[in-house]
């Protein structure tokens, strides 16, 4: 899916640190004309590209070229990554020798996903300059909460001082690709079962029947698809089908023409409004009102 990451013309992209425990919604398989870059700081991010899982670990950076369609699958509990989002004019702007040509392209010739374990001295430059350049940004609470963008909500990303954001962020891009040089790509990536990616396609897709009708159409049993999907994603199947299931609700209930609460539960595929309040409480640490409230 092309997501639509409506950064106004004020800036020329945004960043922000994504933190698991402010920010633990699934996010969908998607792409976007911009080019985004991942700094993990801590923990262990899990994403899904082209059929293949990849795991990266604190001091990784990696990169998202505008082709290429990825889904953050799971996260540990302690993970926090910085993400960095540039628009594809601001680097024809920045990028104008042959070092950086490509930069400016949707995908460059590499399988799966371009990524470099970083020296820890490198790592401490870089998160040291993000940290910096959060200063002045939205709370990271709110940030998290809308993914740094406002999916499906009128939420846009600001910062007090635009220029030096802005300058910023092309500093930013120059740097980690330079960074991004200094050592070989490390294959990080396992091949998922056909039907765990089937899987994984059938509820971004919005199939969010029971297990064994998803298992049905994946062509095996649901207790082995059960099985190799947590051992494959890391996650249990149906806690990744609850957090779609929390993602479309949080986007259901922002929209401009919101639904009621109990609209949005059952437009996101819960069965009943105690199960969708269980797995809230779960998820968040409180209920949705006093969430929404807060």
């Amino acid at each position: 899916m092309l997501e639509n990451l409506k950064i106004s013309d004020t800036y020329d992209g945004f960043l922000y640190l994504s933190q698991s425990e402010l920010n633990p919604r699934a996010i969908g398989s998607h792409r976007h004309v911009e080019l985004e870059l991942n700094l993990v700081v801590r923990g262990e991010l899990t994403y899904v590209v082209g059929g293949k899982r990849y795991v990266f670990s604190k001091g990784t950076l990696l990169w998202f070229f505008p082709a290429q369609e990825h889904q953050l699958v799971h996260r540990t509990p302690d993970a926090n990554n910085y993400v960095g989002v540039f628009k594809p004019e601001m680097i024809a702007e920045t990028c104008r020798g042959d070092d950086y040509g490509d930069l400016k392209r949707e995908d460059i010739n590499c399988e799966g996903i371009l990524n470099r374990q970083l020296r820890p001295e490198s790592f401490d430059l870089l998160k040291g300059i993000m940290d910096t350049l959060m200063v002045g940004s939205l709370d990271s609470a709110l940030l998290n909460r809308e993914a740094g963008f406002g999916s499906q909500s009128s939420f846009r990303f600001e910062h007090n001082d635009p220029d030096a954001l802005n300058a910023g962020l092309r500093y930013l891009l120059i740097l980690c690709w330079r960074l991004s040089q200094e050592k070989s790509e490390r294959d990080s990536s396992t091949q998922l079962h056909p039907a765990v990616y089937r899987a994984l396609q059938l509820l971004g897709e919005g199939e969010l029947a029971g297990l064994d009708d998803i298992a049905s159409r994946c062509g095996v049993s649901a207790a082995y698809l059960s099985r190799l999907f947590r051992e494959q994603v890391g996650v249990p199947l149906n806690h990744y089908r609850n957090s779609i299931r929390l993602s479309r609700f949080m986007s259901y209930y922002r929209q401009p023409e919101q639904k009621t609460l109990l609209e949005s539960v059952f437009a996101a595929g819960f069965g009943s409004y105690a199960q969708f309040y269980k797995v809230f409480l779960e998820t968040y640490g409180y209920g949705p009102r006093e969430y929404f409230k807060r």
